[in-house]
């Protein structure tokens, strides 16, 4: 098994992150009923305003191959574009459990 933990820290007014990361969310909680080598995943918003980042998910899937398999998936290029402009930064680690 394989987990993919991505951060991502948005551009924009509080509120404008807020909206783009709930969309965001919203999106991605579709996929593991659209994108077969997804196993699972989790999204969360930060609600502490003393720490930057915006948005953490966690996706499972069995292989690390897998990984790009899910990041080349047409729904989740869908729902990554949602982010748009928004996105200042990204950061992510991948690793078998």
């Amino acid at each position: 098994m394989v987990k993919h933990i991505v951060m991502f820290k948005l551009k924009g007014s509080g509120e404008e992150r807020r909206r783009v990361a709930s969309a965001f969310r919203d999106a991605l909680l579709q996929l593991p009923g659209q994108i077969p080598v997804l196993r699972s995943i989790e999204v969360g918003l930060n609600d502490n305003p003393a720490e930057s980042w915006d948005v953490v998910l966690t996706a499972v899937v069995d292989k690390m191959t897998d990984v790009e398999v899910y990041a080349k998936h047409p729904a989740h290029v869908a729902a990554a574009s949602l982010l748009g402009a928004n996105k200042e930064l990204r950061a992510c680690v991948d690793y078998e459990c």
